[in-house]
């Protein structure tokens, strides 16, 4: 029988041998020893069902028979080469990609993290427009690196405290949402913020960089008509858009990715998370004519590995086959139409539920947000305790995160919804 240190004994070696800025969320962690699609075990037995999927990342769900299988597989006949040898699995999936992609994006770069997807993609926008600059919304989040950080807005995330809140190389502009404005009128405000810095230095700029619909700055869902108009004053001047879809893509907003909501084909795609549903893999992706910039010798040592290759493609085998962005667009309504019927009778503790597909954000107390935070903590804690695992983000801490396995179920999004309910009553 296994035997597991417990709680303690992790917290304990945490202390000792991890960075002090490693943190981990509850006041009293389980150890999760187990994973069957949407459920997590502890070591004492407890089964929670997740509804934070790994921050996004397990979309087929926990140890999925059907991919882990193909993983084990690979893992026992070829496990590592680098892209500097011939490999079958890695052009696999690259050509299926292209078949997946907006528009015309066909050439796949593979990577293993969105910090270096979001990396790539902007030495990439730097090489083809031989340009500098970037543009980036406020409070949005694009990796660890030096250059993702910089492109970063959400404070907490910018760990350098030399890194300079804006300077030539990256300039920031307002996010299309603001608590107490209409959706058109934030979004109105940041395409005015937008033409300004064009009409100032947008020969210098050589992309704009964004995620289709802020994750950890609070699950922001901009208006139909926004990224539309985006895309066609950036291409008045010449300028990239890059689409960060680490969180998005993949089903998770009822769209293969996000981008496809408004019909919109970015010049830059990255890609991560749920791809390999919880393989290391990630990517950026583009066309034909902006590859081809891309042309001094580069490689990623692990970077379409055979193993997370093998595991990517069984990932996109079993969202095509068992229509899991289909799944998420109608699951989503449901989540989300219980949520908003908790917040009528909840008024003062909910403010806004907002999102798309299964990525949908809960604020509560917009209007006090350490308040709101403080509220987060217990409801994950109170939720915990009855058996699901929720998240948290927003820029104040402060709303909860439902980001599920594509794979939940209804009932099990009415029982979590009756937790919940109980659960505000407590608190």
């Amino acid at each position: 029988m296994q035997q597991y240190i417990g709680p303690e004994g992790i917290l304990s070696k945490r202390g000792q041998y991890f960075y002090p800025c490693t943190s981990y969320f509850y006041r009293n962690p389980p150890q999760l020893v187990k994973g069957e699609m949407q459920y997590l075990y502890g070591h004492d037995g407890k089964c929670y069902t997740d509804f934070f999927a790994g921050v996004s990342v397990v979309a087929s769900g926990h140890c999925n028979p059907e991919i882990a299988e193909r993983t084990a597989e690979q893992l026992k006949t070829l496990q590592h080469t680098c892209t500097i040898y011939l490999t079958q699995p890695n052009v696999d999936l690259a050509e299926r990609l292209a078949g997946v992609l907006p528009g015309k994006l066909s050439r796949t770069f593979f990577v293993n993290s969105g910090s270096e997807a979001n990396e790539g993609a902007l030495l990439l926008a730097r090489l083809h427009t031989k340009r500098r600059g970037f543009i980036a919304l406020e409070q949005g989040l694009h990796g660890r690196t030096y250059l993702t950080m910089s492109v970063t807005g959400l404070k907490m995330w910018r760990s350098d405290p030399q890194l300079a809140e804006t300077g030539e190389d990256v300039t920031f502009i307002p996010r299309p949402y603001e608590f107490g404005l209409s959706q058109d009128e934030a979004a109105r405000r940041s395409i005015g913020a937008l033409k300004k810095v064009l009409e100032e230095k947008g020969h210098e700029i050589a992309a704009m960089i964004a995620e289709p619909i802020q994750g950890n700055g609070g699950m922001i869902v901009p208006p139909d008509w926004y990224f539309p108009e985006v895309k066609s004053l950036l291409e008045q001047y010449g300028i990239l858009l890059i689409a960060d879809e680490i969180q998005t893509g993949f089903g998770r907003t009822g769209r293969m990715f996000a981008m496809d909501l408004w019909g919109v084909e970015p010049d830059i795609v990255t890609m991560a998370k749920a791809l390999g549903s919880g393989i290391p893999v990630a990517a950026f992706a583009s066309t034909d004519e902006i590859a081809a910039s891309f042309n001094k010798p580069s490689a990623s040592t692990f970077g379409g590995n055979p193993v997370s290759s093998a595991t990517a493609l069984a990932v996109l085998d079993y969202i095509e086959s068992h229509s899991l962005a289909e799944r998420a667009e109608h699951l989503g309504d449901l989540l989300k139409s219980g949520l908003q019927e908790l917040a009528g009778r909840y008024p003062d503790m909910i403010s806004e539920v907002r999102g798309a597909g299964l990525m949908i954000g809960v604020e509560l107390c917009a209007e006090d947000s350490e308040r709101g935070a403080v509220l987060v903590d217990d409801l994950l804690e109170e939720m915990k305790d009855r058996g699901f695992i929720i998240g948290k983000n927003g820029v104040g801490r402060n709303v909860l995160a439902f980001q599920p396995p594509l794979v939940i179920t209804e009932d099990d999004i009415r029982e979590m919804l009756s937790a919940l309910s109980a659960s505000l009553s407590s608190v």
